[in-house]
């Protein structure tokens, strides 16, 4: 198993913990509340871009102009949900334990604020300091499918890009991931198996148990 001089970058919703219904609903309410009706499939072209592209891609969709107050309100929504409705996927703290236990190098890096990183994190109980890095949609000015959050985290661990192996479910992810020279995983949690492989994934599994499985494996 290839261990300390690798990373293990997750990205966080859709990976760790099932929060796309999460903050899905909550951005549905938001709209509700200023007279749109958005549904589902409005919010899927901007999954994993984080929240500005998550609502205001929906905006442009309906001719409204978006505007920060609108992300500040769908997180306070989100605030009031998440503690209900926020799922951990099975097998989520077993294998970031093993993989720390097995010396790997961890990060995260979400193009959530960290509002909600760390709302996530706490509900779901996984704790941050498994992580030798959290970097958040903050900390960067261009979103995924950019490089510029995992390069970020990349270069807080401190191992080059091509010694870094992402986790991702969004097709936006794994472009980012590819842009930034590393291998990526990916898990098909919100898209389809060939959407991602489309992207550019390395690898394909269907939860994040299978993942230590995938790390044994030279291919990757």
């Amino acid at each position: 198993m290839k261990t300390k001089e690798y990373c293990i970058i997750f990205d966080m919703d859709g990976i760790l913990v099932d929060s796309e219904p999460v903050i899905k609903m909550a951005a549905v309410k938001f709209f509700g509340e200023i007279g749109i009706n958005a549904v589902s499939d409005d919010f899927k072209p901007f999954i994993g871009a984080g929240e500005d592209r998550y609502i205001g891609g929906v905006c442009e969709k309906y001719g409204i102009k978006y505007n920060p107050d609108m992300k500040k309100r769908v997180y306070e929504i989100y605030l009031e949900i998440v503690g209900e409705f926020l799922k951990v996927y099975d097998g989520t703290i077993p294998l970031l334990q093993k993989l720390a236990e097995n010396s790997y190098r961890l990060a995260l890096a979400s193009s959530a604020d960290s509002i909600k990183i760390h709302a996530n994190l706490s509900v779901a109980g996984i704790d941050k300091n498994l992580f030798d890095a959290v970097i958040s949609g903050e900390d960067v000015i261009n979103k995924k499918p950019a490089p510029d959050i995992y390069l970020k985290a990349a270069e807080a661990v401190g191992i080059l890009p091509t010694k870094c192996i992402v986790v991702e479910d969004a097709v936006n992810g794994i472009q980012a991931a590819k842009s930034a020279g590393m291998k990526c995983i990916g898990i098909t949690t919100s898209f389809e198996k060939d959407a991602l492989i489309s992207a550019g994934a390395n690898s394909i599994c269907c939860n994040i148990s299978d993942i230590s499985n995938i790390l044994l494996c030279t291919s990757i």
